[in-house]
């Protein structure tokens, strides 16, 4: 009944079950993201950078991709396109944080940020949600902006618009919905300078009545009617000259008629006279 030494064994001991998958720690996860970049997957380090869609990164790294993104490209930084995508962003130190080199056996609390926010002193650990100001590059967290109601940015009192917030490593949700932000904002500067462009180059409209292909048709129409009366003229004129004869000319003279051969003497002359006259005439 049992196996020996009287032990019974349980059923998943010895019937073969399908094994769950592996589940990924939610917290390390969360963790690396607030600690290292999302290009080169290296710890952050001042300058530090932050695109539209919340995600963080090394400048160096940045400027590293975009030497190099048509032969590389990335996912997760496909819509980084030159260096004005990103905000540097302006981080409050954390005096209880010290960078100690440790080693493999050594205790490392994660907790413990090397930043903070300035106004309610939390740590930028992924453990609070945290935001950043497009116009200044501020950082801090969602608490202190909830309450402290302001128009004005909390750490360098400059402007800030609702619509300029930026949400840090968020969600999937919240992604989504800043990636639909992300794009009306690129289509609003794209529309706003195609307008300033438009002002500057202004279009001179014309009205299709005073296109050029109807008004050559009539200039060609109102040239060719003067050459059509030119030629009738010229060959009327030429009709004329084809049945004047100088044998009739009164003005002529007896000497001037005598050289062509419609005189009387010319007619009932045998031989020919100077103007066919050649040797070959007998």
């Amino acid at each position: 009944m049992g196996c020996d030494g009287g032990t019974i064994p349980r059923r998943d001991e010895l019937v073969r079950t399908k094994q769950k998958d592996e589940q990924k720690d939610m917290q390390a996860e969360n963790a690396f993201k607030w600690k290292h970049c999302a290009i080169s997957q290296q710890a952050l380090k001042q300058p530090i950078v932050a695109c539209d869609l919340g995600r963080l990164y090394n400048k160096e790294a940045v400027i590293h991709y975009l030497l190099r993104r048509v032969e590389s490209p990335l996912e997760t930084a496909a819509h980084i396109r030159q260096l004005k995508d990103v905000t540097e962003l302006v981080l409050t130190d954390n005096p209880a944080f010290k960078y100690v080199q440790t080693k493999n056996t050594d205790y490392v609390d994660h907790a413990v940020a090397a930043y903070i926010c300035p106004t309610t002193g939390l740590e930028m650990n992924g453990k609070y949600k945290f935001v950043f100001n497009r116009r200044c590059g501020c950082v801090f967290s969602e608490r202190a902006r909830k309450n402290v109601s302001s128009e004005k940015c909390l750490k360098c009192s400059g402007l800030m618009n609702p619509s300029e917030i930026i949400i840090l490593n968020p969600n999937e949700e919240e992604r989504k919905e800043m990636e639909v932000r992300m794009i009306q904002r690129k289509c609003a500067a794209k529309a706003a300078r195609k307008k300033v462009k438009n002002e500057t180059n202004p279009k001179v409209e014309i009205d299709p009545q005073d296109a050029a292909g109807p008004a050559s048709k009539k200039i060609k129409q109102e040239k060719m009617k003067p050459i059509k009366q030119e030629v009738t003229t010229s060959s009327s004129n030429s009709a004329g000259k084809s049945s004047y004869s100088i044998a009739n000319d009164p003005n002529a003279s007896e000497a001037l008629k005598s050289l062509f051969t419609s005189h009387e003497s010319a007619k009932n002359k045998p031989t020919a006279h100077w103007i066919t006259h050649n040797p070959l005439f007998y």
